[in-house]
This record gives C-alpha cells, structure tokens and sequence, in this order.
C-alpha cells in the first residue's frame, strides 16, 4: 500500500504494558480537495470492517482519489479488539460510545482520542463523508449484551439480531436520500436486513428501508467525529446463513463506493 498511499502511524494503543500501533493510508498528493473518512475495526472483533477497508485500498479507492478526493483510511481502530475478538477495548470501554468530535482529552478511549486527533491534523473541518464500517452479530446477543447489562448492573433483556445488511445514520441528520443510495448500492452484494414486526431493527424505527437513526454525536459513535453532511453506519450480518466472510467484505466495499458515488 505505501506505493499507493501515503501510510500514517497515528498513535499507539497501550494495554497491560503492550503496544499497539495505529495506522491509516491516505491517498497522495493530499491538497484541500473535498475530504472523505472511512474507518473500520472501531468494534475490533467486527472483520469485516476492517478487511473491507484494507481490500478498498487495494481496489478501488485510488480511483476515486484521483477523481478529485482525499481519502483518509483507518482500517482498524482497534486493534486490540481485533487481535482478542472483543467488541470492548482492554478497559471495558465500548470505543463506539467515547467518541468526542475535535476534543480528544474528552474521548473516554485511547482508540477514539488517537483517532479524533488524526483527524484534527487532517482539518477539523471541510469533510465531505465518513463512512463507518460495522457488523452485528450473534455474539452481541449471546456475549455483549449480557456482559453489557452485568457491568452496568441492570437487568438483560433479550433482544433480536437483523438477517441482513443495514444502516444507521445521524438522527440530527439523516440525509435520507444518501442512504437510500447506498443501500441500493449495496442490494447488489447482498441482502438487506427486512425490519422487525413491529417496525423495527435492534429497536429501533426504521426509516427507510434498512436505515435506522441514532444521535451519533449523544452516544459518542465514531460516525460523528467529522463535520461531513454524508455519514453512515454500515451493519453487515456475517452469521447469516444467507451470506459468507467474503460476501460481508465486499458488501463493506461497495457501502464505500456507493457513498463514493453520490458525492
């Protein structure tokens, strides 16, 4: 890749006294043009963020970034997470509930505080996209949930799990129509979540189909960590026996492109 991009180490995660070093790829000849973010492995143990990140790199994003973009990629936010199969960093800490745009020392992560500082060095502002890549899966169920509820001392619920890709966009801004386009994009690789009964995925109302809403910047989601107008959230469901590792990965890949291409 350093052939290609521009490769950054960004920070060191530092847990139990072992390092782990952060790394970004941002194309060439970086020069004020409209600014996109992708990232991947905020969730370590969700792969195919970060392997769909990394095969953007060897495929298609140089394209782009020759069309006229600055394409800024962090594959795996979290490596300790990656390298443990944890969705939660060596602290206990969900790195995708710390996040706090342009103030680091307010990120109650050192994965989210590494990042934002990246992306501070990069122009806190004038960020066209940022797209987040995510998986839900059958152990957020059978694992974090309850591990979750155990921590915080409140009862566990049992919730269900999409069979399909969605996404979850910004509630303060929804931009409806961007991800209309990338779940278009996207039907093409694979299928998309259907919502639950009562209206909903993981809870939550469904908005157009496959699209859910959070407030990104209230949870601390990594989605909010630039200015940019188009954010999303992919989820991609890789225990579904309708989809395999490869099919999550390219899924992850054209959740890219497809923002890509609406700018």
């Amino acid at each position: 890749l350093r052939d290609e991009y521009d490769v950054i180490e960004y920070g060191t995660l530092t847990y139990d006294g072992v390092s782990h070093k952060l790394y970004a790829a941002r194309s060439k000849d970086w020069n004020n043009r409209p600014k996109v973010l992708v990232t991947g492995g905020v969730h370590g143990y969700e792969t195919s963020g970060v392997h769909g990140a990394l095969r953007l790199l060897q495929t298609k994003c140089k394209d782009y970034a020759e069309r006229g973009l600055d394409i800024l990629v962090a594959p795996c936010v979290s490596p300790w997470g990656y390298e443990h199969i944890q969705r939660w960093n060596y602290d206990a800490v969900d790195p995708n509930r710390s996040f706090k745009r342009n103030d680091p020392d307010a990120c109650g992560s050192q994965e989210a505080r590494a990042l934002v500082n990246l992306v501070r060095n990069h122009g806190s502002d004038g960020w066209a996209c940022h797209i987040d890549l995510h998986e839900t899966t059958d152990t957020d169920e059978s694992e974090f949930q309850p591990a979750k509820a155990a921590r915080d001392g409140d009862v566990y619920e049992e919730g269900t799990i999409p069979d399909g890709f969605y996404l979850c966009g910004d509630e303060k801004n929804p931009r409806l129509e961007f991800q209309r386009a990338v779940i278009k994009g996207v039907s093409d690789v694979t299928h998309i979540a259907p919502a639950d009964p009562d209206g909903t995925i993981i809870g939550s109302k469904v908005v157009a189909d496959g699209v859910i809403l959070y407030d990104y910047t209230a949870l601390g989601l990594c989605g909010g960590v630039t200015d940019a107008p188009l954010t999303t959230t992919t989820e991609v469901y890789p225990d579904s026996a309708k989809a395999t590792a490869e099919e999550c990965n390219k899924a992850q890949v054209e959740s890219v492109l497809s923002a890509l291409d609406f700018l």
